[in-house]
């Protein structure tokens, strides 16, 4: 039984893999969430029964004063520039609350510094969520202010299958045809890597395999739409926002990855959950939840030309694509499903 009151907090104004994951996790838990007042996540509070507030970025004054009221032992934050407004607010308040971070980017330099010393010793609890990302808190924050590490990983909701007729009709609705279609979700931004995913399809056509690429994805940077759109409108469909990527996963032959170095890559374990077949950069997270050739393929980071090759042979290798898929689909369900993930978050914020 829940004992503990938890307040989910993310002022990120973006949407992405943390701000969802953020957004489950406060209706697992029925937890209180505090949002930012600019952000993009308050239509997933709307009618239903999570309470939540909006403050904004800085409003550290404001949190303390919802943390009492709320009577809040215990406040689960997820962006790391959240740590400071957290850490003051937990000053400022009367309730003081244990601050438990879920650390969901790489960590790359010592924190030794004044600040780091201060606001690191104000955490509780970091939840990892890769073993890699537990080395790094390890490595670059000194053993005596570093809180106390979890390894975590994030899950995915099973997704609702589509039937075949569905599953027809919305890809015609989408633009598609008959094609060989590799997907990519996620922010349009090159770091994301859809240059990378495109301009493979583009071979695959070049070779003579009819493909095409399915941009699920807001722009973050919209000159770098617009040069995608321009230079392969022939080769992809562009969705822009969509608060259903999986039914869009559905339609894909093949999902890729291609982030030069991904923490997690939720979007994989979504895919998997789909039965899709997936493929990613062989670097960060992705080494975690694939097993090459497997259940899904890894590729060289960046490498155009194994990227390449790796989807021409889910085109041309009988079965192969359908092997990898059912394999992944199986891995998914047994380890990251989303709601076994959330019971051992509670579990862990309880203990706090």
């Amino acid at each position: 039984m829940k004992s503990k009151n938890i307040l989910e907090l993310c002022l990120s104004p973006d949407l992405g893999g943390l701000e969802l994951y953020m957004v489950r996790a406060s209706h697992f838990l029925n937890a209180y969430s505090v949002i930012n007042e600019n952000g993009k996540l308050e239509s997933y509070y709307q009618n239903t029964d999570v309470h939540y507030s909006k403050i904004g970025r800085y409003s550290f004054i404001k949190l303390a004063r919802l943390i009492d009221e709320n009577d809040i032992d215990v406040l689960h934050l997820h962006w790391t520039k959240d740590i400071p407004i957290a850490v003051l607010a937990k000053f400022f308040s009367h309730k003081k609350p244990k601050l438990v971070q879920t650390r969901n980017m790489r960590m790359t330099r010592f924190k030794d510094d004044f600040y780091h010393r201060f606001v690191y010793k104000n955490i509780n609890m970091m939840l990892a969520v890769t073993h890699q990302v537990q080395e790094q808190i390890e490595k670059f924050i000194p053993a005596d202010i570093r809180p106390k590490v979890e390894v975590l990983y994030m899950g995915a909701e099973i997704p609702q299958i589509l039937s075949s007729k569905e599953k027809e009709d919305f890809r015609q609705k989408t633009g598609l045809g008959n094609e060989f279609v590799v997907g990519i979700v996620g922010r349009i931004e090159e770091a994301k890597g859809q240059h990378l995913v495109l301009e493979a399809v583009k071979k695959l056509n070049n070779k003579g395999i009819a493909s095409k690429a399915l941009v699920v994805g807001h722009a973050m940077d919209q000159k770098y739409l617009e040069a995608l759109q321009e230079h392969y409108s022939d080769y992809a469909v562009f969705t822009g926002f969509t608060q259903e990527a999986q039914k869009y996963m559905q339609l894909c032959d093949a999902l890729v990855l291609a982030t030069k170095n991904e923490t997690f890559g939720l979007v994989v374990i979504e895919a998997m959950m789909c039965g899709i077949c997936v493929v990613a950069s062989d670097s960060g997270g992705p080494l975690e939840i694939i097993d090459d050739s497997i259940n899904g393929l890894l590729f060289q980071t960046n490498d155009l030309a194994d990227l390449t090759l790796k989807l021409e042979s889910l085109c041309k290798v009988e079965n192969k694509k359908e092997t990898l898929a059912a394999a992944g689909k199986v891995k998914a369900l047994e380890k990251f499903e989303s709601q076994k993930q959330f019971a051992k978050l509670a579990d862990l914020l309880e203990r706090e």
